[in-house]
């Protein structure tokens, strides 16, 4: 009979787990990831998993809640202590690509894995992320930098920035550039398309 475990060992193990999971997503996709392909990896038995989760979804769970609470503390502090919004802005286009640099696994299993029926946490976690990039362009529009819908720019922002970084990862990203000057040129003729013309009435005077 299974010895009772601590609070400690249950969390170290959860972490192990989920670690491994988002490992083995990251390299060989979902159908990889089976309860018994973690105990392997972890060198238990193939029952042991099913002492911390009831299945591999409730795993993903996790780890995607996990992943996203990392993302939103990393996007936090890239844009610490900057009240300008454009700068804001750029801030957290370098701190979005620097997280999905550092961190792929995590970027991977948050964008390309799809979990019907997935828990609320991680939709509110994914929209607390994007809530500071739509708010820092409101803030933008409302102070006459940037025309237009705050939604919209924000929108293309965002498709702009992942979409060059999910390329990256894939390795298709082959434009004779490096990440950071596709997202930067991307960035700056984002903003040069959005503000204000000369003697436009929205432009700042």
């Amino acid at each position: 009979m299974p010895r009772p475990l601590t609070a400690e060992a249950i969390e170290t193990f959860r972490g192990d787990l989920c670690a491994c999971a988002s490992r083995l997503f990251a390299e060989n996709g979902i159908e990889a990831v089976t309860m018994r392909s973690l105990a392997a990896e972890l060198g238990v038995s193939p029952m042991t998993p099913y002492r911390y989760f009831q299945n591999k979804e409730e795993i993903f769970c996790a780890v995607r809640t996990a992943a996203f609470e990392r993302f939103g503390r990393h996007l936090a502090t890239a844009v610490a202590g900057i009240d300008h919004p454009l700068e804001r802005f750029r801030a957290l286009c370098r701190g979005y690509v620097a997280f999905a640099l550092e961190r792929p696994q995590d970027y991977r299993v948050m964008f390309q894995l799809d979990q019907p029926g997935e828990q609320s946490a991680i939709e509110i976690d994914g929209m607390s992320c994007w809530s500071v990039l739509h708010e820092t362009i409101e803030r933008a529009v409302a102070q006459g930098l940037l025309v237009g819908d705050p939604l919209d720019i924000a929108h293309v922002a965002w498709f702009n920035v992942h979409g060059a970084v999910t390329l990256h990862l894939a390795g298709k990203l082959n434009m004779g550039r490096s990440l950071d000057e596709v997202i930067e040129r991307a960035r700056e003729l984002l903003i040069s398309g959005a503000s204000p013309r000369p003697n436009s009435p929205s432009a700042p005077r």
